[in-house]
C-alpha cells in the first residue's frame, strides 16, 4: 500500500480540482478529465510562481475570443 502525499490544483482549462501526488511538483501533468496541460504546483507554495500564471493566460485568451466574437456579431452581414 502506497503512502503517496497530494495537494490539489485546479485545472486551468476545466476548473476541476485535481489531486496530484507531491513528486509530481514543477512537472508537466494532464488533466484526466479534459486533457488540459498544466505544471503541477502548490499554490500554497511560493516556489512556484507560475502557478497563477497559467490560469492568468487561460482567462486573457477567453476573454479576448468574447471580445472579438461581440466585434464580429455587430458586423453587417453580407447579403
Amino acid at each position: 500500500m502506497s503512502n503517496a502525499m497530494y495537494f490539489v490544483q485546479e485545472c486551468p482549462t476545466c476548473g476541476r480540482r485535481l489531486q496530484i501526488r507531491v513528486e509530481y511538483l514543477g512537472k508537466k501533468v494532464v488533466c484526466q478529465h479534459c486533457s488540459g496541460r498544466l505544471v503541477a504546483c502548490d499554490p500554497a507554495s511560493n516556489r512556484y510562481d507560475s502557478c497563477g500564471s497559467a490560469l492568468m493566460r487561460r482567462a486573457e485568451e477567453l476573454l479576448e475570443r468574447s471580445a472579438q466574437e461581440r466585434m464580429q456579431s455587430r458586423l453587417p452581414h453580407p447579403r
